[in-house]
C-alpha cells in the first residue's frame, strides 16, 4: 500500500463531505446508555508528541468548541482491535491469560520501531494524524496476531470491519453539526503537512476499552515489552 496515497485519499473524501453536509455526526459520544466495549492492543505516543498534538486541538477548540477533541490520557494508535466494542462485552467472558500467551507468542523476536506523526488525514466524522513507518514490523506483528488468533478457539474480531493496514491516530471527533464550517477547514489545511515528531515504539499495552478510549473507561491488562 503506498501510505502516502491512501491518507491522502480519505483527506480529500472528508474536505468534500464537509463541503457539502453530508460529513457524520457521533451521537453516541454523549449516550449514557453506550456499553461498547472491547480488548485492543495499542500504543501510546510519548507526552512530547502528544504535547504537539494537543497545540494543534487547541487550535481548533477555538473554532469549534463544542466538537470531540481527545485529551491526551486517551491518544493512541490500534496495533489490532481483538475484540471490536460491542454491548456489554465483559472480561469476565474470556480467559485473559490465553490472550496474553498468544500476543506474546506473536511478538517472538519482535524489536522496537520508529512511527513518525506528520501531517493530517480524516473521515466523514473524524480527524487523524498520520503515520509513517521505517520498516514492516508493525505489519510483521499484525500478520503474526492475525495467524494465531485464527488459529485458536478464542473470541476475536480481528479483520472483521477492515482489516488495519495504517498507523494512524484518531484526535477529533464531529459530535455536533459544524458551527464555523470554513474556518475549520482552513485550519486543519494549514496543519495538513504538520510534523507531529518521531518516536521509537518499544511497548505495547493491552486494553479493556470503551468505543473512543477513554481514560476514565480503559483498564490496563498487559504490558508487552519489545
Amino acid at each position: 500500500m503506498n501510505l502516502q496515497a491512501h491518507y491522502l485519499s480519505l483527506y480529500n473524501h472528508a474536505i468534500s463531505v464537509y463541503k457539502n453536509d453530508t460529513y457524520e455526526v457521533d451521537n453516541n459520544i454523549d449516550s449514557e446508555l453506550d456499553n461498547r466495549y472491547g480488548i485492543t492492543l495499542l500504543i501510546r505516543p510519548p507526552k512530547e508528541i502528544k504535547a504537539q498534538i494537543s497545540s494543534f486541538l487547541n487550535d481548533l477548540k477555538r473554532i469549534e468548541s463544542n466538537q470531540y477533541f481527545y485529551p491526551e490520557t486517551d491518544i493512541h494508535i490500534t496495533v489490532m482491535s481483538i475484540i471490536s466494542c460491542y454491548n456489554d462485552f465483559n472480561l469476565s467472558n474470556i480467559n485473559l491469560e490465553e490472550y496474553i500467551a498468544i500476543i506474546e507468542k506473536s511478538l517472538v523476536d519482535i524489536a522496537s520501531f520508529n512511527i513518525q506523526f506528520k501531517g493530517l488525514t480524516a473521515s466523514p466524522s473524524c480527524l487523524m494524524i498520520q503515520g509513517f513507518l521505517d520498516d514492516n514490523t508493525l505489519k510483521l506483528i499484525r500478520n503474526n496476531l492475525r495467524n494465531h488468533f485464527k488459529n485458536s478457539n478464542l473470541e476475536h474480531s480481528i479483520d472483521k470491519r477492515y482489516a488495519i493496514q495504517t498507523a494512524h491516530s484518531t484526535i477529533f471527533r464531529l459530535r455536533h453539526n459544524f458551527n464555523n464550517k470554513t474556518d475549520f477547514i482552513n485550519k486543519i489545511e494549514t496543519y495538513k503537512t504538520h510534523n507531529f515528531g518521531k518516536f521509537t515504539v518499544n511497548q505495547l499495552e493491552l486494553v479493556y476499552n470503551d468505543w473512543y478510549q477513554r481514560d476514565a473507561k480503559v483498564k490496563t491488562l498487559h504490558c508487552f515489552k519489545l
